[in-house]
């Protein structure tokens, strides 16, 4: 076999757990490998205890009260878009990630600034963020999941600037449709992709249920080590399974940054 045939995704339907512009990238960059990717949401962003926080701090967004904005996340468009606010023409937008900035530009923001391939995580935003280590300070809301730590905030704090820090939303678990957990349960779904560890439990919980020929692919260090203690297994003697494992993973992690991979 050559090596293309070796890493061959053709025939494969995956199940990609996680919709929005995360999903769309997985979703087309599995297609180009040959696989059938089955978009079903496993996770959904849920109200945090700082709603009110929030509410203040979008309506001053939408008034042109901050010089930044900030998200390491996707699923911050999401939360806008909940709230009906646009974010003021006057703040600039900073984010991390390639689907982060995919998501805003699609929802009709001009991303400022940006981390590059070369270090494609909030460390590297603050790198690449000249504005930041000028004398003037600057009004900044930062935005970030349950799950994500302060790095960003806690940069910007740092080096003197006036930082609004909201936890904007928390992640929670979805139900599949009985379709999909049919399809599982028949093996009619090949593989099952897990990119975090809330992604990880869900998959234990809903589809305890699947032939022992389901593909686990795991991406990133933090789903590995949770599927590893829940016993979901992520690897087989069987040659094929082993190198198609492999080519998801890959074609994943080529189609996201690091930053992508959170819960």
């Amino acid at each position: 076999m050559t090596k293309q045939e070796d890493t061959s995704l053709a025939g494969l339907r995956v199940l990609v757990p996680r919709g929005g512009a995360w999903g769309h990238v997985v979703a087309k960059a599995l297609r180009m490998q040959g696989a059938a990717p089955v978009i079903s949401p496993l996770i959904d962003f849920a109200h945090t205890s700082e709603q009110e926080r929030l509410r203040e701090s979008l309506s001053k967004l939408e008034a042109g009260y901050f010089d930044w904005v900030t998200a390491t996340n996707p699923t911050i468009v999401d939360i806008l878009n909940h709230h009906n606010i646009k974010i003021a023409k006057r703040t600039q937008v900073a984010v991390v990630g390639e689907t982060t900035h995919a998501a805003f530009v699609e929802a009709g923001y001009e991303v400022a600034r940006t981390t590059d391939d070369s270090d494609p995580t909030t460390q590297g935003l603050l790198k690449s963020w000249p504005e930041i280590n000028q004398t003037k300070t600057l009004r900044v809301l930062t935005l970030r999941s349950d799950a994500a730590k302060p790095v960003l905030s806690l940069g910007l704090i740092e080096r003197g600037h006036d930082v609004t820090q909201l936890v904007a939303y928390r992640t929670v678990g979805v139900p599949a449709s009985i379709h999909i957990r049919e399809d599982i349960a028949k093996g009619e779904i090949n593989a099952l992709l897990i990119s975090s560890p809330q992604i990880a439990r869900e998959v234990a919980k809903q589809f305890a249920n699947r032939p022992e020929t389901t593909l686990i692919a795991c991406i990133g260090k933090k789903a590995r080590a949770e599927a590893a203690a829940l016993e979901l297994p992520e690897r087989s003697e069987n040659e094929l399974i082993e190198a198609q494992r492999h080519a998801l993973v890959q074609t994943v992690l080529g189609a996201l940054n690091p930053a992508d991979m959170m819960d």
